[in-house]
């Protein structure tokens, strides 16, 4: 199993909800596990291109967005914010790569599913699982990708992104009383009442998948996995404690092996009061990871 990680995810958002700062304390955690990790190269713009706008990314990447997109994006601009986002749509890609050569792989950053194609949203400015899945079947590696999203939230630019797209199937379970407003339907969305805990999680998620797997036949799975269905997550409303994250990442892991779909995972959020939480949330998803490889 590989792991991909660069010191540039850091998005140096300083005092902010999102500890981006999380992305090298995973890092840390793993390393002194004994975990090794490759160095992702930056996404080109041709890259981007493949599903982003070309004013999206010089506006982006210059610094020069306008004051609504700021305050849709919910971060402030910086040059290590904007190459934070190029390098984690290349560590996605990256990972991706390596999942279809070795079964499985993980980055150590992205999950970046409210980025739209045009703007972005939600701490979210380019959609690196959307890049990683254009980029590999541009190369005629890919066909067929689904993307399981156990994010809080919806995965409102991932299921924009792909509607009516039959190549790329689109899971989603989360919070429906929480952030997006607006949900795109994605071809399955499993909207959760506020407080649902490990039980009726586990049993709606494995319903899910199986009806996603029913209904397509994935080469590659995108697994976008949030910590923030934790209990103690500022941003979240739903009750699942830390073995039953753990357990949801088993479950889809161990139906994705038992069908040798190749798992590529991205981390998206994690706002746990205590960002030990999170850290150890997200650590233990490459720990399930490397267990089932």
């Amino acid at each position: 199993m590989k792991l991909i990680y660069h010191d540039g995810y850091d998005l140096n958002l300083g005092a902010h909800v999102f500890p981006s700062q999380k992305f090298r304390l995973i890092r840390d955690r793993l390393a002194a596990e004994g975990h090794d990790f490759l160095t992702p190269e930056t996404a080109t713009d041709e890259d981007l291109l493949l599903v982003h706008g070309r004013g999206w990314i010089t506006r982006l990447k210059q610094g020069t967005l306008h004051e609504a997109e700021l305050q849709r994006l919910e971060i402030p601009w910086s040059q290590k914010m904007a190459d934070a986002f190029c390098l984690a749509a290349g560590g996605t890609t990256l990972a991706a790569r390596c999942a279809l050569e070795e079964s499985a792989a993980m980055n150590i950053g992205g999950g970046f599913h409210h980025a739209f194609p045009n703007h972005g949203e939600g701490f979210c400015a380019i959609h690196d699982v959307a890049v990683a899945i254009r980029k590999l079947q541009q190369e005629k590696l890919l066909e067929r990708a689904l993307v399981v999203d156990v994010d809080v939230h919806q995965g409102n630019g991932t299921a924009a992104i792909f509607a009516d797209d039959e190549s790329v199937f689109t899971l989603s379970i989360h919070q429906f009383n929480n952030y997006p407003q607006y949900k795109p339907p994605s071809d399955i969305d499993v909207h959760l009442e506020d407080g649902v805990g490990d039980e009726e999680y586990l049993h709606l998620l494995d319903q899910a998948v199986e009806r996603a797997l029913s209904r397509f036949e994935p080469q590659l799975l995108m697994y976008v996995a949030g910590a923030d269905p934790y209990k103690e997550d500022q941003l979240g409303g739903l009750a699942l404690t830390i073995d039953g994250l753990m357990e949801r990442d088993r479950l889809v892991f161990s139906i994705a092996r038992h069908r040798n779909i190749p798992i590529c995972v991205s981390l998206a959020g994690g706002y746990a009061r205590r960002l030990e939480d999170t850290v150890t949330i997200q650590a233990n998803t490459a720990r399930c990871l490397r267990m089932i490889t």
